[in-house]
């Protein structure tokens, strides 16, 4: 029981990779949502 401080993530596996990918994703998600939101007005001839 000498190491009792493990670490719950390691940095080695890519992790900076992923938090871009989750950031793009993320992004994407709420440009979609805006647009959903501003294309819905209604349009009166």
């Amino acid at each position: 029981m000498t190491k009792l401080a493990l670490p719950l993530y390691s940095w080695d596996n890519g992790a900076f990779i992923m938090i871009g990918v989750f950031a793009l994703v993320i992004l994407g998600l709420v440009g979609i949502v805006l647009m959903m939101m501003n294309s819905n007005k209604n349009k009166k001839d």
